[in-house]
């Protein structure tokens, strides 16, 4: 199945993709609370089960600017760093051999067709095109083997981040949570529907491929992420894992590459679909704003 986040006049509205178009869950199964996805997957089998029910039904087209967020309010945004060998070595860092974690917060979410604002506080505003994972059943200490039955689907992100913010501390936080710089959609492709053992995930800016490589090239695999984030919290519905970028990102670039606005921005996961989202200036002036980092050249995260 494929689930995608509608926005309407009453406001953001859970849709299953219908035998054509989308067919919206809450009113065709009779149940208010399936307006929003959480609800759905915290509802276990049988919120999914009255998904299977209307899913053959026929819906109405929507076109891209009506999709929201695929996910648009997780509780928590797990994130993978340095995930893929290529990017490792291309940010001048060793190949991990223990998962490099980080935290987003539910605000910087974005729809998958909407603008992406490149904040007025950072000059090197980069992509970095991902594969995400939308915990269903979730629970602790989930083994890798158990791991696809804590999963509701998958989703292509974008986890764009202000290098100058990453890097002026020795933590993540804040280069990777400004608002609305989180791109993830169009749909959760249910797991049974979609495999992402190997599939091909691609960034495209301006027309020119700048990332691709398969999902099989991660370092930690899709089952292993699942228990390594259950070793020390409990997975909750809804909750989404990034899986982290592969190389190719602006910042290693000769010369670097940074998102200006103008810029086009999709990525592709075979499989899933494509978010494209159009760069534009965060409004206002905020030159006399305190806080500026230096543009740093430390190694690339």
């Amino acid at each position: 199945m494929r689930l995608a986040t509608i926005l309407t006049q009453s406001g953001p509205r859970l849709h299953v993709r219908g035998r054509s178009g989308y067919v919206d869950v809450a009113a065709e199964t009779g149940i208010p609370e399936f307006t929003a996805l959480t609800a759905v997957l915290e509802a276990g089998s049988a919120g999914l089960d009255a998904l299977r029910a209307i899913a053959g039904r026929d819906g109405r087209e929507y076109g891209p600017a009506d999709l929201g967020p695929a996910v648009p309010s997780p509780a928590r945004i797990l994130c993978l760093g340095v995930n893929y060998s290529e990017h490792a070595i291309e940010g001048g860092r060793a190949v991990p051999t223990w998962p490099e974690a980080f935290v987003r917060g539910r605000d910087s979410v974005l729809g998958p067709y909407a603008d992406l604002v490149k904040p007025a506080l950072t000059e090197r505003f980069d992509y970095e095109g991902e594969l995400g994972i939308v915990i269903g059943a979730g629970g602790r200490y989930i083994p890798a083997d158990k791991a696809l039955d804590a999963i509701a689907g998958f989703v292509v992100l974008n986890d764009a981040s202000a290098r100058e913010w990453q890097r002026a501390g020795t933590q993540w936080t804040a280069g990777k949570n400004f608002e609305g710089s989180m791109p993830i959609g169009p749909e959760v492709v249910t797991t049974d529907e979609a495999d992402m053992t190997d599939a091909l995930l691609t960034t495209v800016l301006n027309g020119q491929v700048m990332q691709s490589a398969r999902t099989s090239q991660m370092i930690v695999d899709i089952p292993s992420a699942v228990e390594f984030f259950s070793s020390f919290t409990r997975l909750a519905p809804g909750d989404v894992i990034a899986t982290g970028t592969p190389g190719g990102v602006g910042f290693a670039r000769q010369p670097p590459v940074w998102l200006t606005p103008g810029d086009v921005i999709e990525v592709t996961i075979e499989g899933l679909g494509t978010i494209r989202n159009r760069v534009v200036a965060e409004s206002g002036d905020q030159a006399s704003w305190r806080w500026h980092p230096a543009a740093t050249p430390a190694p690339g995260l």
